[in-house]
Parts: structure tokens; sequence; C-alpha cells
């Protein structure tokens, strides 16, 4: 076996040191550094608490948290040494610590163990992000609203099954886009409420023998309380999950607003102009534009599920307490963080840019007798069973396909062969202007509706 000399603070357990591969194999530092910062609010923390308690003298408490401080700046200025010797974040800053004040920092980890120590500084890192991840969601929203509000009265067809259905106005669909944010970032803030809980002082498993006050602790670092059992603290990754969780289901609905900008923007449907920012062209074919950022989203949303499986099968059969299993919870956590910081930031950036082509879309809505149903809720209204109304307009629409026309465009005679209640009013119903007016109920697509709704909208996010 190849080993190597190690001057790692746990290794005085060992006959043998650790042989050079499974040292790189094992260790975490080259991507757990990224929670540096948070590991010395930590340890700033944990250090305030171990003097007001007594564990550590008032002078011992200045001078680690004096020497975390000076930690952190080299860190901020990129001249902290990270070692593979010392495995992760937190033994490489425990060990420069240790030769910074000396041999106090080696009480900075009295009543804790790496185990209580990563699932804080996780805890720590994801509250963090998710403010990031919450503004970037905001910035998308307010983008939507102020294109919605551009196309309140701008009317495209409104589709199920991906066929022509009834229609609806620009702005109306670009709402529902909104109420979708508008879940997704209900869902990070009511995972935030799980992911606050602390704990530090769980140690390795059962508690420390220590008189602690973890209730201290978690008022420094600004946790809503201590967590309740020792052994769930250090082992359970559920927050993490439940965060990839809401960051898929973020995805997910990214997705699918990609999937409709990359319909609209084809010739075949050209009802918006993606900017040519946010597009790039072909190597072979000079005359495309094809719309990657939106392919791009929507490729991404697959990876961040991917991320939610692996994490929750990271767990599935772990049994309590901490596993080595653990570190592979931190890089599909952060590739998670990374991606939808920046898919939110690509369509917060884009969708300011977006053009509707209306007339394109307002012929589109008179193609596939998209005010049908309209004409059945006239024959309603006039006092027919809704069934029967529907099979009138089936007969209807089959000499519109005969005759290749629009049922806006049948004379008022051919209408009433199919029913004499059909008089001359009925004309206002088959228009496209009125049909979308008519739908002025909350949640409609009415197009004042849609303005209340995008000022309603507004309101919330100030709230």
């Amino acid at each position: 076996m190849t080993s190597v000399n190690t001057d790692k603070l746990s290794s005085a357990r060992f006959a043998q040191a650790t042989d050079a591969f499974v040292e790189v194999f094992t260790a975490s530092v080259d991507f757990d550094q990224r929670m540096a910062q948070q590991d010395i609010q930590g340890s700033i923390a944990h250090a305030t608490m171990l003097g007001a308690c007594g564990i550590v003298t008032e002078y011992e408490c200045d001078v680690i948290v004096s020497g975390l401080l000076k930690i952190s700046e080299e860190i901020e200025k990129g001249e902290f040494v990270w070692s593979v010797k010392q495995e992760d974040v937190h033994m490489n800053i425990e060990a420069r610590l240790t030769d910074i004040i000396g041999v106090a920092g080696k009480k900075l980890h009295t009543g804790r163990s790496r185990n209580d120590q990563v699932a804080t500084d996780i805890r720590l890192y994801l509250r963090a992000e998710i403010e990031q991840i919450a503004a970037g969601i905001n910035r998308l929203q307010i983008a939507i609203l102020n294109l919605a509000e551009q196309n309140a009265d701008t009317i495209m067809p409104g589709f199920t099954h991906l066929q022509v259905a009834q229609p609806i106005t620009f702005g109306h669909h670009l709402m529902a886009w909104f109420e979708m944010l508008s879940r997704d970032q209900d869902r990070l803030q009511d995972c935030t409420k799980r992911i606050n809980i602390m704990p530090l002082g769980a140690a390795a498993l059962a508690g420390t023998s220590y008189p602690i006050d973890r209730n201290l602790t978690a008022n420094l670092l600004g946790f809503s309380g201590p967590s309740a059992n020792s052994l769930d603290s250090v082992s359970d990754r559920d927050f993490a999950i439940e965060f990839t969780s809401a960051a898929s289901l973020i995805m997910m609905h990214l997705s699918r607003f990609s999937e409709e900008l990359i319909l609209w923007s084809s010739a075949q449907f050209d009802f918006i102009d993606m900017p040519d920012a946010f597009c790039t062209g072909s190597s072979i074919m000079p005359q495309k534009k094809n719309p990657d950022v939106p392919e791009l989203v929507r490729g991404k949303s697959g990876r961040v599920t991917g991320h939610l499986i692996s994490l929750l099968m990271l767990m599935k059969s772990q049994p309590l307490a901490y596993n080595k299993d653990n570190q592979e919870d931190k890089e599909p956590l952060f590739d998670t963080v990374d991606t939808l910081i920046n898919c939110l930031r690509a369509y917060a950036d884009m969708v300011p840019h977006i053009s509707a082509k209306k007339e394109n879309m307002y012929n589109s809505a008179k193609r596939g007798f998209a005010t049908a149903t309209d004409l059945a809720d006239y024959l309603v209204r006039k006092g027919m069973a809704f069934r029967d109304a529907h099979e009138i307009v089936g007969q209807a629409v089959r000499l519109g396909l005969d005759t290749g026309r629009d049922l806006s465009e049948l004379s008022l005679v051919e209408l009433q062969r199919f029913s004499v209640l059909i008089v001359e009013d009925v004309f206002g119903c088959l228009t496209l202007e009125g049909s979308v007016a008519a739908r002025k109920h909350i949640g409609g697509t009415a197009p004042d509706t849609v303005r209340n709704a995008i000022s309603s909208a507004r309101q919330r996010l100030l709230a």
C-alpha cells in the first residue's frame, strides 16, 4: 500500500498513514470549501457560546474569534491555502486557526463534531442561497407582469392538446406563468422554515456532556431554534431534499415556459420575436435563429430533477446516525443552486425583450373555430340544455369545415338552420373580441380582468 505522511488533526488513532489515493478519494475540500464563510460564521457563534458558558475563557474566545475573522479575510482575498490532507473545509479552517493562535485553536471543537458542524453549515448556506433564488424569481415575475401589461388586449389562441381551443389574451397566458412562480416562491419560503433549525450542539450523534447553551448559539446564527433530537440532527438531509424538490418544480415550470417560447418562435407559429442576444445561428444554415436559452433551460430541468433523485437515493438506506455517504449530498445540492440561479437570471434578462407578433396571434386565433364554446354558451343562455347546444354547434362547425369558413363567417340564415334560437345578436359572441371580453370573472381572460390581476399581483409582490 502506498502511503503518505499526514498531519491530520484526527490521525493519532491510526498506525498507518492514509493511502494517497484514498486521501484524495475521500476528501471533499475541493467542493465544500464554498461553505467556508458559513463554517466560520458557525464557528464564531459556537466559540461565543463556549465563552458565555465558561467552557473556554473570555481571552480564548476573543483570540478564537479574531483568528476566524483573519481566516475569513484570507479566504475572501484568495490567500487561503486549501489542503486535501485536511479532508474538508472544517478541518482546513481549524488547522489554520491553530497555526495562527496556537493551542486556543484546538479548543474550538469542544462540544461539537464535524457531523453537527456540516449539517449547520449546509443549512446556513441554503438559507442564504434561497434569499438569492427568491430575488431571482421576484425579478422574473416583474418582467412577466410588465410584458403581460403590454399585452392585456393581445388576442391569441388558447390551446388544449396543442389544438386551438378558445381565444385568450397573451397577457392572460403570461399571468399563468406568474401564478406558477408565485407557488414556487411560497414553497421556497415554506421550505426555509424547516431549513432554519440549528443542529449545532448535537455533536456526533448523542449531544455533548459540556454545559452548552444551544438557544444562545441558535440566536447568534439567526435560527428559529435548536433541533429537538441529536440523532436526527446529524443524520437526515430531508431539508436539502425538500429544497431540491422545490427547485425541481421551479425548473419544471421554466421548462414549460421554454417549450412555449420555442414553439411560439418557430416559423410554424410565429407568435413572438425572441431577442437576438439570447439566440444563436446555425453553423451551416444561415437563415436560422435558434432559441438556445429556452432550449438549454429546458434541458437543465432534467439535470436538477436528477439531483433530486440522487439525494433521495443517497438517503433511502442509511441507518442512523451520520454516514460518510452524506458527503455526496453537497455536489448535487450546489449544482442545483447554481443551475437554478443561472436559469432564473437568463429568463429575467430575456423576458423583457420578447415581443409579440400580434397580427399573427390574432389570425391564428381565428382558425380552429375558437369561439365554438361561445356559440354553445349563447344557446344555453337562450334556454337550451348544454348537451343539446354542444351537438348543434358541432353541426355548425362541420358546415364551417366543409365550406372553409369560421363560425363568425357563416350567415345568420345558415346558423338558423341549426336552431331557431339563433338571432342577429349571435355575432357579438362569435368575434374573438366578444369572446375574451365575456370572460370577465376573477381568473378570466377579459382584458380588464387581466389588468386587475396584474395590479393585484404587483401588490402581492410588495407585501
